[in-house]
């Protein structure tokens, strides 16, 4: 869980321990013994331990006379959900509805910075490319599968390279031209979508050599939107950074990387040899 969660968990954790003092009830336990629940859970709530649900805040300030406060405690949950969601409560209902949610993000922003050390990053996806990533997805967390849906809302984003006056600035590892998702036919299609975005006004595409000299290590992959909000995903949830230090990390991070990337007609080398890999592996029939 990001700092900025856990610190808001922390945080409304020690105003509900603070609510139950002011109440009367002088231990976890016996405020335990007033809700039916185990003392163990009073005390993983107040210590940051445990997310309290809203049907645990509305008894929480029942009980303790703060009924007027669950509201504003209410959204403090909902908050500390968007820091840190589960893939297992976002997919729920397909992966449509995490795509659908991501629309209004890429309206608002200005300057997109993207690094993805291992895979395309999904705006300048292929639509067979996004089809094996969002397969490979609902097979994972197990989530129903509408591929078909959620490869729409995906490809949905690729307006706003075309659109208004965005700035994006990606970096992908040398590695994303690599990684097989879908086979030596999908792999050459997606990478001629490269080839063909770099030719984009507003988009600056950056390569890590595999083996080029790393000015920080390689971490995980981000989009971070202007200066605001950085989204990173990992195996169970997404993690939603929105603290200005935290930010500034990552900010910082994509300024290391870049230093490593190449551009121009570098970067085209790079693809262009990834392109032989794929073909080579098609005339053999291994992908």
């Amino acid at each position: 869980m990001s700092n900025q969660a856990q610190e808001t968990r922390e945080a409304l954790g020690a105003r509900l321990r603070g609510f139950r003092k002011d109440a009367g009830f002088s231990s976890g336990r016996t405020f335990a013994a007033a809700t039916g629940w185990q003392e163990s859970k009073v005390s993983r709530i107040e210590n940051g331990k445990q997310n309290a649900s809203e049907d645990d805040i509305r008894l929480w300030c029942r009980l303790t006379g703060h009924e007027a406060d669950a509201n504003d405690l209410i959204a403090t949950v909902r908050h500390i959900d968007e820091l840190w969601m589960e893939w297992r409560r976002m997919l729920a209902a397909g992966a449509e509805n995490r795509q659908k949610r991501s629309l209004p993000l890429y309206q608002k922003a200005k300057v997109f910075r993207i690094w993805d050390p291992a895979c395309i990053w999904g705006t300048i996806q292929t639509s067979e490319y996004a089809a094996n990533i969002f397969q490979q997805s609902s097979s994972f967390h197990e989530s129903p599968a509408d591929t078909e849906a959620a490869v729409a809302r995906r490809l949905e984003r690729q307006k706003y390279l075309y659109e208004g006056s965005r700035i994006f600035n990606v970096l992908l590892g040398e590695q994303a031209l690599y990684s097989n998702h879908g086979g030596s036919e999908v792999m050459r299609a997606q990478l001629d979508r490269l080839m063909a975005v770099m030719a984009l006004p507003r988009l600056s595409l950056g390569i890590v050599p595999r083996s080029a000299p790393l000015a920080l290590w390689i971490g995980e992959a981000f989009s971070m939107f202007d200066d605001k909000l950085v989204q990173v995903e990992t195996y169970s949830a997404e993690m939603t950074v929105t603290q200005p230090r935290e930010v500034e990390l990552y900010r910082k991070a994509f300024e290391l990387h870049r230093q490593s990337a190449v551009y121009g007609q570098a970067a085209r080398d790079l693809i262009l040899t990834a392109v032989d890999h794929f073909e080579r592996m098609g005339r053999e029939g291994r992908g």
